[in-house]
C-alpha cells in the first residue's frame, strides 16, 4: 500500500533529497518524479525537457518498474487512472472517459482508494450547502505526482515507449507539463494558505477547490468564525497584476461566494499596484514564502 503524505511533508523530503537543486528546480522535478520512492540522479544543470529526454527516456523500464502494484497498468485501472489524470477530474466524468458503469467504477475507485493511490476531494459547495437543482460531482486526486505524471503523460504512449519511439511523448509532454506543476503549486498553496491562518489564530476548518456549474476556483476556505477565503494560484513566468483580483471579485460575485478575506499566489510575485494596496483583507504569497515554508527558514 502506497502510505499516503501531506503534499508539504512530500516535498520537504524531495528537498532534502535533492539540497543541490535551487527551489524553483525542486518544484518543477518534485511535480513529475515526486514519491516515485527511489532517488533519481538530477544534474543542476539540466533543463526539465533534457532530463526527461535523457535520463527518464533511455530508463523508461526501470521508471515503469515504480508502479506498483503491477496491475495498475492493466484494464480497468489503467482506463480509469488515465481518465483522471487527463480530465478535470470529477469521478463521473472519468468513469465515462474510461467507458465503465457507475457500478463497476465506483468498485474500481474504492480500490484504488484503498491502495492510497488516489483520494477523493469534494467540492467547498457541499460544505456550505449551497442549494443546486443539478449534481456536484466530487473530484477524484493523486496522492503522488509521480502516479499523475505516468497516467496523464507516459502511459497512453507506453507501447511506442517501449519500442523506443518517444516522439510522441516528448511532444505532448512540451506542450502540457504546465498543468503538472500548476496543480502542485495549488495543492502547496493550499497548505501555505491553512498554516498561515492558523498562525494568526484562525483555525481552517475545511479548505479546497470548488467548482459549480459557472466557475471554478482554484481554492476557497472557511475558518471556525465562518469567514470565507477565496483564493487564486498562478505558476506562471510573469507577475500578477491587480487585473487578476478583480477577476477573481467577479467570479466569486457571481457564484455568490461572501468572501470575507482574498489571497493570490504567484510563482514571479506581484506587480507595483497590487503591492502597494493597503487592504488588510488581501493576502499576497509567491515563492520565496514558500521556500520559507518548506524549508523553515
Amino acid at each position: 500500500m502506497i502510505l499516503r503524505l501531506d503534499i508539504k511533508t512530500l516535498l520537504q523530503s524531495f528537498c532534502d533529497e535533492y539540497a543541490h537543486l535551487d527551489f524553483e528546480q525542486l518544484i518543477d522535478y518534485f511535480a513529475i518524479f515526486g514519491g516515485a520512492g527511489q532517488t533519481i540522479e538530477f544534474d543542476f544543470f539540466d533543463t526539465l525537457f533534457e532530463l526527461i529526454e535523457t535520463k527518464f527516456v533511455s530508463n523508461f523500464s526501470f521508471f515503469q518498474s515504480l508502479i506498483a502494484p503491477s496491475y495498475l497498468l492493466e484494464s480497468p485501472y489503467r482506463e480509469v487512472l488515465m481518465a483522471i489524470a487527463r480530465g478535470d477530474g470529477k469521478i463521473y466524468s472519468a468513469l465515462k472517459k474510461a467507458k465503465l458503469s457507475e457500478t463497476v467504477g465506483e468498485k474500481i475507485v474504492k480500490d484504488l482508494t484503498n491502495l492510497g493511490v488516489i483520494h477523493l476531494e469534494a467540492s467547498t459547495e457541499l460544505v456550505l450547502n449551497v442549494s443546486r437543482k443539478y449534481r456536484i460531482q466530487d473530484k477524484l486526486r493523486f496522492n503522488m505526482p509521480f502516479y499523475r505524471f505516468w497516467f496523464g503523460f507516459v502511459e497512453p504512449f507506453r507501447s511506442s515507449l517501449e519500442q523506443g519511439d518517444a516522439a510522441r511523448f516528448i511532444e505532448y509532454f512540451k506542450a502540457h507539463y504546465e498543468r503538472l506543476r500548476s496543480l502542485i503549486f495549488e495543492q502547496l498553496s493550499n497548505e501555505l494558505l491553512c498554516e498561515y491562518f492558523e498562525a494568526h489564530n484562525k483555525k481552517i476548518i475545511f479548505s479546497g477547490s470548488y467548482w459549480d456549474r459557472d466557475n471554478e476556483f482554484d481554492i476557497v476556505a472557511i475558518t471556525d468564525k465562518k469567514e470565507m477565503i477565496v483564493a487564486e494560484c498562478k505558476y506562471k513566468d510573469r507577475k500578477v497584476c491587480k487585473n487578476e483580483l478583480t477577476k477573481l471579485k467577479l467570479k466569486a460575485s457571481q457564484s455568490g461566494l461572501p468572501a470575507t478575506y482574498w489571497a493570490l499566489f504567484s510563482k514571479q510575485g506581484f506587480s507595483g499596484e497590487l503591492l502597494v494596496m493597503k487592504d488588510k483583507n488581501l493576502f499576497l504569497f509567491d515563492l520565496q514564502d514558500f521556500q520559507k515554508w518548506i524549508m523553515c527558514i
